[in-house]
């Protein structure tokens, strides 16, 4: 079989700050980049992990988004080096970061966030990026796998991308029903 263009994805990202007012600034220069915003969550908590604690201290709220446009999947790679260099632009006068930005895409069959941190599971995209298998779709729900962050795990959450991939689902058919007239 010869390779094909893979299908549209739905790209999305989930924000955390404990500077509430960053959500707001770092949302516009996200869509200058990717284009309008379709979903925001509400401020969800995010309290799965101490991971993060040195760096940016308790009382973490995070927002997930998705983005009108669709995009091809094998620009992930590129989406995690810009949100990473947005990263670097909201430092604190000791170098640590006020605001984390983890991209990544939905399709109908999984959910895949980018890191650049290897480990077993996650595939090599090139420049340091790494693709993690988050979720996958099945059944009517999203699954967790043995790796999947806690967060991701729960209801709520996999109820938010459900919803989000509700949408993309959506702008799929319309995709295919306009390209069909």
């Amino acid at each position: 079989m010869r390779p094909q263009k893979p299908q549209p994805v739905k790209m999305v990202a989930s924000i955390f700050t404990g500077r509430r007012a960053l959500f707001s600034e770092v949302l516009a220069r996200l869509e200058e980049r990717f284009g309008p915003v379709d979903f925001l969550s509400e401020l969800l908590r995010f309290d799965y992990t101490d991971y993060y604690r040195r760096e940016f201290g308790t009382g973490l709220k995070r927002r997930l988004l998705s983005f009108e446009r669709l995009a091809d999947p094998g620009t992930l790679a590129q989406t995690k080096l810009y949100t990473n260099g947005l990263e670097e632009e909201y430092l604190t006068g000791d170098g640590r970061r006020m605001v984390n930005i983890d991209p990544g895409y939905i399709s109908p069959e999984r959910f895949v966030l980018a890191t650049c941190k290897n480990f077993a599971h996650r595939i090599y995209l090139g420049d340091g990026v790494y693709a993690d298998l988050t979720l996958i779709y099945r059944g009517g729900d999203y699954r967790p796998l043995e790796w999947t962050y806690p967060d991701y795990r729960e209801g709520y959450m996999r109820d938010i991308l459900k919803r989000i991939r509700n949408k993309y689902l959506f702008q799929m058919r319309q995709d295919r029903r306009c390209s069909e007239a």
